[in-house]
């Protein structure tokens, strides 16, 4: 059956709106260290100081600062014991707050010379310097980056607590470059995608691979135009629900937002600026709700020339950073070229003509 786009196109608030509606974050688990990048955190809890006390930073004489006032190579400061000496990461001996350098005192006498001054701290890490006591890895809702990491094991934790949807790719057989650069994004925001093939592009075929009992978002790619083989929203009508069909966004206004039960499904075209345009202004949002994601932050500059647009349609618009502005690349129309050297993008309203050159937009990076 030929699926075909209703006369009018749902503005793309109220599908945003839809398709959010009822979802609830998934439940946290335990991931390694070395699945959590770009995972986003449920629980943090404070850790530890690191290091836990004074530590030496730096081989050498453990001493303390206040006892070694106008010592100098001209002026050498007897020691009445020999001093203490400590390698980095040695604890610090009691009342000692400095270390000097090798060559900073003189043992070769039966007495002990100091032949330089110290500063409190000369040399020392100090407890809780790394890390201070109760602070959080991360701040709950926010995204693992690789600082995070090297933080979470520093203070010897082997797991995070994390959101990390499921996320199901169907695509329907021919160009699988859009499936490819959605799977791609959702595992740079910390979703789990599994991607599935549809074994022929009609209606029976993609419905079988309409599997939502183990994922959190469902997505299929592809079949959602008006052409002969364009099936996969009459697979999804008759799986599941269909919210709305036909979206005012611009790349992207076949796509289609619907529920297999409780799952909410997105049906992206198979055109890649199509499918990533979905994705930026509709899937995002989802897995951001999935994952109790913080609301992202836009990046606010000038624009280095004016952007229009058309009234009564939503359009994305693809944006690179030159010299503290916008540059715009494209609108309505994304090339892969362009795709690929975009660095942020933004959504021009459907009650807006545009931006005027200079003026300040917010966008979104695409890659965080």
């Amino acid at each position: 059956m030929t699926q075909r786009l209703p006369l009018s196109l749902t503005p793309f608030d109220i599908a945003l709106a839809a398709i959010l509606r009822g979802v609830e974050p998934v439940v946290p688990v335990d991931l390694p260290l070395t699945e959590a990048l770009g995972c986003v955190v449920a629980e943090m809890p404070p850790l530890s100081a690191l290091p836990p006390r004074d530590i030496a930073a730096v081989d050498g004489w453990a001493l303390r600062a206040s006892d070694l006032v106008g010592a100098s190579s001209y002026s050498p400061l007897a020691l009445t014991a020999p001093p203490a000496w400590v390698e980095a990461g040695d604890a610090m001996p009691e009342q000692c707050d400095c270390v000097l350098d090798a060559d900073a005192v003189d043992t070769s006498g039966p007495i002990s010379e100091v032949l330089a001054e110290g500063l409190p701290g000369q040399g020392v890490r100090r407890a809780g310097g790394d890390i201070a006591e109760g602070t959080p890895v991360v701040i709950p809702g926010r995204p693992v980056q690789m600082a995070a990491v090297m933080l979470a094991r520093s203070a010897g934790l082997d797991t995070l607590s994390m959101r990390r949807p499921r996320l199901r790719v169907v695509n329907s057989p021919g160009d699988a470059t859009a499936a490819h650069l959605i799977a791609d994004h959702a595992r740079a925001v910390g979703a789990e995608a599994v991607a599935a093939d549809a074994s022929a592009r009609d209606a029976v075929s993609i419905a079988n691979a309409l599997d939502a009992t183990a994922c959190d978002l469902l997505l299929t790619i592809g079949g959602t135009g008006v052409g002969r083989h364009d099936a996969a929203v009459a697979a999804l009508a008759d799986r599941g629900e269909v919210l709305a069909h036909g979206i005012a966004l611009q790349p992207g206004r076949t796509a289609a937002i619907g529920r297999m039960g409780s799952v909410p499904v997105v049906a992206l075209p198979g055109s890649p600026d199509q499918a990533l345009a979905v994705w930026l202004a509709l899937v995002r949002p989802v897995l951001d709700r999935l994952s109790a994601r913080q609301p992202r932050k836009p990046r606010t500059m000038p624009l280095t020339r004016k952007i229009a647009s058309g009234v009564g349609v939503a359009e994305i618009a693809l944006l690179a950073e030159e010299q503290g502005a916008w540059s715009p690349l494209a609108i309505g129309e994304l090339s892969l070229h362009t795709i690929a050297r975009a660095d942020a993008w933004l959504i021009i309203p459907s009650d807006s003509e545009g931006f005027a050159a200079g003026a300040g937009v917010d966008a979104y990076l695409i890659r965080e």
